[in-house]
């Protein structure tokens, strides 16, 4: 194979992580003032649904190593967004929920997201952002 094979506009990765970086962007502009980063707000948003839900099992919904998803909660507990206790005694599994601040901050976040989510759609299409969400999640069900 020779470098005049390799061609960007022909390769998935290179579509996907350009497109991926684009909409994170848009997304942070809008949720940053709610004091959050695009990344933090899914994190509260997938833990408001289930509340009680375990690292492992919040790792896996949002398809994160376990270390990676560590790293991303430690700002969100420092601020005293989140909170992790320890399930029981007889398992080190533990246990995340939002706390008041993490409610308060979720909601004015949501706001936020709202306006990114209708500016994406405006500069997209509402149904070809249904599609291609639809299309999205679909892979990470892919096994």
């Amino acid at each position: 194979m020779t470098t005049q094979d390799l061609s960007y506009l022909d390769c998935n990765c290179f579509a996907i992580r350009q497109a991926a970086r684009f909409v994170s962007q848009l997304y942070e502009r809008h949720v940053s003032q709610a004091g959050v980063t695009a990344a933090q707000f899914t994190l509260l948003a997938a833990i408001h649904r289930r509340p009680g839900v375990t690292m492992a099992e919040l790792a896996d919904a949002m398809v994160m190593e376990r270390t990676t998803l560590v790293r991303a909660l430690k700002p969100l507990q420092r601020d005293r967004l989140v909170t992790a206790a320890q399930q029981d005694a007889s398992t080190r599994a533990v246990a995340l929920s939002l706390s008041d601040a993490g409610r308060k901050t979720l909601g004015e976040a949501s706001l936020r997201w709202r306006e990114a989510q209708q500016e994406f759609e405006d500069k997209f299409g509402r149904e070809r952002a249904g599609e291609l969400r639809k299309s999205l999640l679909q892979l990470t069900s892919m096994e």
